[in-house]
Order: structure tokens, then sequence, then C-alpha cells
């Protein structure tokens, strides 16, 4: 999960790159960046470990459920591409919107799309959990704590006015559900057709 963390930082900045007439602006720098791949987002990642998609009884009584696991074919090419186009697009979707319905300073551009962002990892893995447990929801309320914690320190980084509007909150809920919706429905109906 954590080669997919990276490609959604890489695709963020791709359509920057692409709108700025290929000239390397960052769009999000110094501490973001650290605390993106670092608090924002380590928690809950990492509590995926603990996640069961069945019961220990269930896992003894029916070792055939974990014979793909076994064989080594859980990553594979396929699973792999998945992740660059849910990647690709989740970023390219992030970044032009932030682009189409903003037109402000640039701080605030970068409180949107970051926050939006960060949302959007947190939902994603809140999607990937079979069974919650209160480590799980501790661990995504924990992370969502830090980041909003850090929208008041990082007031280099954040406009603090501005992210008590309503046009900041209605922007990035539109960026965010831009970005999950698809993935989501997409997934409901791949577990619909063809359940674990």
């Amino acid at each position: 999960y954590t080669a997919e963390n990276t490609i959604w930082m890489t695709e963020i900045m791709r359509p920057r790159w692409m709108i700025n007439c290929a000239s390397a602006i960052p769009v999000y720098t110094g501490w973001l960046v650290v605390g993106y791949s670092t608090v924002y987002t380590m928690f809950p990642v990492l509590c995926l470990v603990l996640d069961e998609d069945v019961s220990i009884d269930v896992a003894f009584a029916y070792p055939e459920l974990y014979r793909e696991l076994q064989k080594g074919r859980s990553l594979s090419v396929k699973t792999f591409l998945l992740w660059v186009f849910k990647s690709v697009y989740q970023g390219s979707v992030i970044m032009v919107l932030t682009v189409l319905i903003f037109q402000g300073s640039f701080i605030n551009a970068v409180s949107i799309s970051f926050t939006a962002l960060v949302l959007t990892e947190l939902l994603m893995v809140a999607s990937l959990v079979h069974r919650w447990t209160i480590h799980m929801a501790v661990a995504e309320l924990f992370s969502l704590g830090i980041y909003i914690g850090s929208l008041f320190l990082l007031q280099t980084y954040f406009d603090t006015e501005f992210i008590f509007t309503g046009e900041f909150l209605a922007r990035t809920a539109i960026i965010t559900a831009a970005s999950v919706a698809p993935v989501v429905v997409y997934k409901a109906a791949h577990r619909r057709c063809s359940p674990p």
C-alpha cells in the first residue's frame, strides 16, 4: 500500500505540471509532504494489518480460502495496474477540479487540494477494511485529528480564516466525493459480482 501512496503523490503533481506549461512548481512542499507520508496517513494504513476478512475458525476450517495467497498471486501485474489507474484518476480529479473550481490565492488552492487528498486517503483506507475494530476507528480518527490540528499549526500552508468558510468545506467535499465515489462504486460492484 505504500507504493500506492507514492503513485498518488506523483499523480497529484502531474496535472499541475501540465497546467504550468511543464515548469517545475511543486504543489506540496515541506511539512505537508512529511505530514502526508507519516502522521496523516500512517496509522490507518498500519491498522490494515489487523484487518480480518474471515474469523480464525473459518480460516482453519477452510484453508482453501487462502490458496491464492499461498501461491503468491495476491500482487500481480493486474493489481499493480489497477493501483496505478486509481491513483492517476484520483490525483487528476483532485488537481484538475481544484484548478477549475477555484479562482483565488495559491495557498487556498493548496488548502483545498491537500485536504481533499488526505480525506481521500483516509476514505480509501476505510473502504478496504473488512471488519472494523476499535483500533482501526481510533487510527482513522487520530490521523484526522492530527491533520485538523496541523491546520492551525502550519499557518504558512493554510489560511485559517479561509478553512472555516462554507466555500472551503463545500469545495473540499465536492473534490473528495468526485475522487472517491467512482472507486467505491467500482469496489462495491466488484464485490457484488464476485464475492470473496
